[in-house]
């Protein structure tokens, strides 16, 4: 077959050339691949890429391949998935989970039934790899052929989905959050301990999606900017011990400012931020903003929003003790505005002052950032706590129908609940209003806190060093999330964890505490003893400590997690979540982690 000119008529040939150079010149524009595309193919090949390198490990298992080889393909596979994993973490959560999820079970309560659900995934995989333990290889090899399964259908879904330019630098941003978080305290590798060079390769990852979006010549200086930070955060990790890291200057010299670059370059190139509702807003340029986190975001759909008169409102239901049974008890009875909203005490009186509550009261210090309210995580939010409390016979022993009828007689209250509420004093609005006043009790401004920001404030070498061993070689951070110090999981922070760490019944630490914690409202085996993770600001005006008030001193509790735990202690925890092995603290270490806790 003739070429195309030479198939046309010979007296339009030299029209359809003409029309074919111009169809040619406009091409390129109609074709041109954009940024997101670009990003797209990339991730799509860094898939293909992990899928290899986890063949090649399944490879090393099944040919019985010594340990240190088995080990290498390992890491090569983890380092494989830290290339996609900012993009899988944003798209497609669930694949994430199951790639790359903690290797504990999980209990969820459906109707009524409780569900364990069991763990799967490159982390389940190292706990049998380091060391590898050969008895266990049918178990390693399901694992990998599970990590498979995930992998290719993760392939297949990727094809079919959709980026845009927005969400991609959404992704990198949160990546440079997780990294912070999860990455460099060992979260994501707790038995390899190989978190800093795969801190490395999701650098490079951000890096290399960064080169799809070429800047104008007036933004040269955030690009330059940016490239010259992500090379230092490269550097400043490489060949670095686990233990011994900076983490502090990590993330204020290079994490932070990378984080705040990503951000420029966003609305530089004109990609709107995210407009969705989240625990740590879109809009937060570091982890340490003083607004970055969100605390009406596990508010209920049902319930309005905080305003200033609520606030007033719920403050003043908060001291008022007519909301009590007898007319003694308030809030504040309990929780104590000049102890951080303790009482001090092992845990408090019943109403009647005969006996003591089960457990310790806790801060309502930055309460609103948890998914779960009370020490066993029974109710979802501050509203429920709040009428569980009022009707609990042995602390407030009161009941809110009744409540309404004296709060609707007062003329002074009448009035506030008329201008903050347009239905005025209701059962809904009484827990509102006290939920709303909570809610306001945020701090997430201390020293550390704007040390981190760049501001002029000092932090000792002492507390600069607790900080570093808070977020390594103590595992602290790995409980206790960063920057809230929580237990609800970063970068999303929409789920609170639970935890079995073994608290002992008495300082003695001779025997494990009998209370059975969240397995009470879910019947759930690994339950048994688990409470949910606190917040550790505001730590030294909340003594003592636990949920049983066991120890009196911040130097005991570190003391025990230093032992590892109840296990860690002699006690037979077969689902204690902490790990168990020693920490080896030095007398130095625990010392500045403490410094470092009183900081906050």
């Amino acid at each position: 077959m003739k070429p195309l000119l030479y198939r046309l008529s010979r007296p339009h040939s030299l029209v359809a050339a003409a029309l074919l150079v111009v169809v040619a010149a406009f091409v390129p524009a109609f074709v041109a691949t954009q940024p997101h595309q670009t990003v797209k193919a990339t991730y799509l090949t860094d898939l293909a890429r992990l899928d290899s390198a986890v063949t090649a490990l399944r490879t090393a298992i099944e040919k019985h391949r010594p340990a240190s080889a088995v080990q290498a393909a390992f890491r090569r596979s983890r380092l494989a998935y830290k290339r996609v994993e900012f993009l899988t973490e944003f798209y497609f959560s669930g694949s994430a989970k199951s790639l790359n999820g903690p290797p504990l079970p999980e209990g969820e309560v459906d109707d009524g039934i409780g569900i364990v659900i069991e763990p799967s995934g490159l982390q389940v995989a190292e706990e049998l790899i380091f060391p590898l333990d050969a008895s266990r290889r049918p178990d390693l090899l399901q694992q990998v052929a599970s990590i498979q399964t995930t992998i290719s259908q993760l392939r297949r879904v990727a094809g079919y989905t959709e980026l845009t330019n927005s969400q991609v630098f959404d992704a990198m941003r949160l990546e440079v959050a997780r990294l912070i978080t999860l990455g460099i305290t060992g979260f994501d590798s707790p038995v390899a301990l190989h978190s800093l060079p795969e801190s490395i390769t999701a650098l490079e990852s951000i890096e290399r999606t960064f080169d799809a979006y070429p800047l104008s010549a007036q933004a040269s200086p955030i690009n330059a900017q940016l490239r010259q930070t992500l090379r230092g955060a490269t550097q400043a990790l490489r060949g670095q011990s686990f233990n011994q890291f900076d983490r502090l200057r990590f993330i204020r010299q290079y994490a932070y400012p990378l984080s705040r670059l990503l951000m420029d370059a966003q609305l530089t190139l004109g990609y709107p931020l995210a407009t969705d509702k989240r625990m740590l807003r879109s809009s937060a340029r570091t982890l340490s903003d003083t607004n970055a986190f969100d605390p009406t975001f596990f508010l209920p759909y049902s319930y309005d929003q905080p305003t200033t008169q609520r606030v007033a409102l719920g403050k003043t239901l908060f001291f008022d003790p007519g909301l009590s049974g007898n007319g003694q008890r308030s809030c504040a009875s309990c929780h104590q505005p000049n102890r951080a909203f303790t009482d001090g005490e092992t845990s408090s009186l019943t109403l009647d002052a005969k006996n003591r509550i089960d457990r310790n009261t806790p801060t309502l210090v930055n309460a609103a950032f948890q998914s779960f309210q009370f020490m066993d995580s029974r109710t979802f939010y501050l509203e429920d706590q709040i009428s569980d409390v009022i009707h609990n016979t042995r602390e407030m022993g009161g009941s809110i129908n009744r409540a309404i009828k004296t709060l609707q007689n007062d003329s002074t209250y009448r009035t506030q609940f008329t201008r903050a509420y347009a239905d005025g004093v209701t059962e809904k609005n009484v827990k509102n209003a006290l939920a709303s006043y909570i809610r306001s009790l945020t701090n997430l401004n201390a020293r550390p806190d704007r040390y981190l920001r760049g501001e002029q404030v000092a932090l000792t070498a002492q507390e600069k060093a607790g900080f570093n061993v808070f977020m390594g070689k103590g595992k602290c951070a790995t409980c206790h999330f960063f920057p809230l110090f929580n237990g609800t999981i970063p970068p999303a922070y929409i789920k609170t964890e639970s935890e079995v760490i073994g608290t002992p019944a008495t300082a003695s630490e001779k025997q494990l505490d009998a209370d059975e914690g969240r397995y009470r409202s879910t019947r759930i085996g690994i339950h048994h003893h688990a409470f949910k993770t606190p917040t550790v600001r505001q730590v030294a005006l909340t003594a003592p400590y636990m949920h049983n008030g066991v120890y009196k001193t911040l130097e005991q509790v570190v003391d025990f997690y230093d032992k590892g735990g109840g296990v860690g202690l002699g006690f037979t925890l077969e689902n204690q979540t902490l790990p168990f092995d020693k920490l080896n603290l030095t007398t130095t270490e625990k010392q500045a982690l403490v410094a470092f806790m009183k900081a906050l």
